[in-house]
Formats: structure tokens, sequence, C-alpha cells
């Protein structure tokens, strides 16, 4: 496990989260974040500390309401957000992440435009359980 540190475009948000160095990357496939492009990774909520800008976060939902898709009101990047998957989690965008601490990126097809299905047969929900 590694301390990475990483922040919005404008810097307004920042944050750190403990995480290894060779992450495991979900690239999902539902509405939102095929527009938005979304690839994060999970932890336990306990591993994430917003270090700068609680007050410059909006939030948005849709659909179910349960994921809480977190963006810096400023510059409108989303650097982490609460999954639908892992609600006693947070999904981190490894785009956000400065440089210098991730050896490697393992990138997991997540079909969320199957959700319901899905949800069944990925181990998803343990990523934000405790080791």
């Amino acid at each position: 496990m590694v301390k990475h540190t990483g922040g919005c475009h404008c810097g307004a948000l920042r944050y750190e989260v403990e995480a290894p160095a060779k992450l495991h990357v979900y690239h999902c496939n539902c509405s939102i974040c095929v527009k938005k492009q979304n690839h994060h990774f999970i932890v336990p909520s306990a591993k994430f500390t917003l270090l700068k800008g609680v007050d410059n976060i909006t939030v948005y939902t849709f659909n179910t309401h349960q994921a809480k898709h977190t963006f810096c009101k400023t510059c409108g990047v989303q650097c982490f957000y609460t999954p639908r998957s892992n609600p006693d989690g947070v999904g981190v965008t490894p785009h956000s992440l400065d440089p210098g601490t991730v050896e490697e990126i393992e990138v997991e097809e997540f079909d969320g435009q199957n959700w319901e299905t899905h949800i069944l047969t990925t181990d998803i929900k343990d990523r934000s359980k405790p080791l």
C-alpha cells in the first residue's frame, strides 16, 4: 500500500488515498460513465482523506440516487465519488492522481448497462472492505 495524492484541475480539491501501487481500475459502460469516460478504483472510505475543498464540491445523482457523483464547482473535474456498488467506499479516478506513485494499472470492464446482472458476477463490492 502507498499513499497517493491527487486533486482536480484548478487545485480547489486535494485528497490523499491509501491504495496499492498497482491499481485495479474499473471501466464502466453505464450511461454516465460513458459520457464522462469514468475509470475508477475503489477503496474503503477510511483509506480516503479529503485534504482541501469540502465547500467546493457539488453532487449529482440520478436514477436510483445511490451513486453520489462529486465534482469540483470551479473546474468540473470528478476526482472521486461514492459508487452505487460500494456505498461504504470511494471510487477514485486514477487520472486525478499526482504522478509518481502508480506502478501499473490493471483495467476490468464493468457492465453498468446491465448493472443488476453484472453486480452478481464481479468482486467489486469487496473493494471497499478493509483488508
